[in-house]
């Protein structure tokens, strides 16, 4: 079977399965597995152009998926006036001196040598570190008393929730710069043990300034790119188009809904999914997989190897960026506790590994088929289980078997990660 008809049949395969959900169980539990499998195969594709590419083994998805998610909120969300006039400026002359104190301490440090380098660095971010946290507490005590219960945040830009994807991917390529600059020299074993522990950095700002994103308060209620169904079904003709189709306007409207949002979903897929094909054909392409490969033959050859790890690390962070952002606006709020590695680290690899690391199609083909194992196990589950406890009397262990049900998530993937790795080594779509 050539490469070409394989994927054909693994795609009409997966496509069968989200249809298959339509008519079973309904097709608004398809539509959301596709909208959240689209999603899915975005941060799959991000992780792909690290690993796949470059051989970058990067386990802080989730921080970047989140940063992606915290763009939503600073873009599209109204400002809160009060908040602004109480204590906004001052965390803002806060972080500036906090940003001042890092660059006086960096030309202090150029500037001077031996014994006083280390002593008048320490002077300066001390002093710094001191004039920082007594600007920005106060500006933070202020804004985080106005209306605290519903409010007690600066709020965002108050910009269409579309420029926040992109405001997402632009926000995770900086904390990818960043994090690249100083953790790219290092071995890929402490690589993936630094992300991971800015990934949870990051999510722990999250969580804690309220100032900024209302921590586990989260953030309700943000703008949506689709109409809202309630004023679908007050619309008079949207209601005859749905009786036409022997459709109920509150159903007919979550579907539209939905779909609206597969279509943009669909559309940033595709265009991202053709970059990274146009990337993977590319001599940058062919040269990035000359590096992961060998880098030692690389170096010798004049290439500059951190530099373009560089390059794929903070692509591949804004692709997940971005998906976070989607995420984000699909679910209508920012909720920083659900951020968890198993979700949005441990998952994306999988799907990764699943698909065909190495093989952009094999990336998108991995999210939406783990996706939907994800989402289908447990109920399967929940069915399979019933029938097999069904002649058992109730007691401890028919309660344990059907309790057990929310565990066999972890157990599928598990087995279909080991029968990919048997039977396919290179993933169901290997590289070429």
């Amino acid at each position: 079977m050539n490469d070409r008809l394989r994927a054909v049949l693994l795609f009409g395969l997966v496509a069968l399965m989200i249809v298959g959900t339509g008519f079973v169980q309904s097709w608004n539990s398809a539509l959301i597995i596709l909208n959240m499998g689209l999603v899915s195969a975005l941060m799959a594709l991000g992780v792909n152009l690290q690993w796949g590419f470059a051989g970058l083994f990067n386990v802080g998805v989730m921080g970047f998926v989140a940063l992606g998610g915290l763009a939503v909120v600073l873009t599209s969300m109204p400002p809160v006036g009060a908040a602004w006039s109480t204590g906004g400026l001052r965390i803002l002359a806060g972080l500036a001196l906090g940003a001042a104190s890092i660059v006086a301490a960096i030309l202090v440090w150029k500037k001077t040598s031996g014994r006083v380098r280390g002593w008048a660095v320490a002077a300066v971010l001390l002093v710094g570190f001191f004039a920082f946290r007594t600007v920005f507490d106060a500006g933070v005590e202020a804004v985080e008393a106005v209306d605290a219960a519903t409010s007690g945040y600066l709020g965002g830009l108050g910009l269409p929730v579309l420029l926040a994807w992109p405001v997402g991917g632009l926000l995770a390529a900086g904390a990818a710069w960043i994090i690249g600059k100083t953790a790219l020299g290092l071995r890929s074993d402490y690589l993936a043990i630094a992300t991971l522990g800015i990934a949870e950095i990051v999510i722990a700002i999250l969580k804690n300034e309220d100032w900024m994103s209302r921590g586990v308060k989260n953030v309700n209620g943000l703008p949506r790119p689709v109409p809202y169904e309630v004023d679908l079904q007050a619309d008079p003709g949207f209601v005859e188009r749905a009786g036409s189709i022997g459709l109920d306007p509150t159903t007919a409207s979550t579907l539209w809904v939905k779909l609206g949002y597969s279509v943009l979903f669909t559309v940033v897929l595709m265009i991202v999914l053709v970059l990274a094909q146009l990337a993977l054909r590319s001599p940058w392409g062919r040269m990035m997989r000359a590096i992961r490969d060998n880098e030692t033959a690389a170096r010798a050859m004049g290439k500059d190897v951190t530099g373009r790890h560089l390059q794929v690390f903070i692509l591949g962070s804004a692709i997940c960026g971005i998906a976070g952002a989607m995420m984000t606006t699909l679910d209508g709020q920012l909720t920083p506790t659900s951020y968890q590695p198993l979700r949005y680290t441990f998952l994306i690899w999988v799907m990764v590994i699943v698909g065909g690391s190495g093989n952009n199609l094999g990336a998108v083909l991995g999210g939406f088929f783990i996706w939907f194992a994800w989402v289908q196990v447990e109920p399967l589950g929940q069915a399979v289980m019933g029938i097999v406890t069904s002649g058992m009397e109730d007691g401890g262990l028919k309660r344990h078997l059907i309790d057990s049900v929310q565990h066999m998530r972890l157990l599928t993937m598990g087995v279909i990660l080991l029968l990919v790795l048997r039977f396919s080594p290179r993933g169901l779509l290997p590289e070429r």
